[in-house]
């Protein structure tokens, strides 16, 4: 039997680093991303147990405008 099935050269070693690197990216991007949807999921939530009185109030941003007659001369 020959042994080179179980030497690893550089190279071999090098593409199990760069996909093992790649893999664990893989992995905290899935995390990051999960966290993110579970996180709009409970603020959805929390807007479905307010009451509907509370969703029909105006706008907040009704006193930023400013309803002035600009003038060119």
């Amino acid at each position: 039997m020959s042994d080179d099935y179980f030497s690893e050269k550089r190279t071999t070693n090098l593409v199990f680093w760069a996909t093992g690197q790649m893999a664990k990216g893989m992995l905290y991007a899935a995390v990051f991303l999960i966290g993110i949807g579970l996180m709009l999921w409970v603020l959805y939530g929390i807007g479905r147990l307010l009451p509907e009185e509370s969703k029909q109030a105006p706008s907040p941003y009704g006193a930023l405008v400013i309803e002035t007659p600009v003038t060119v001369a």
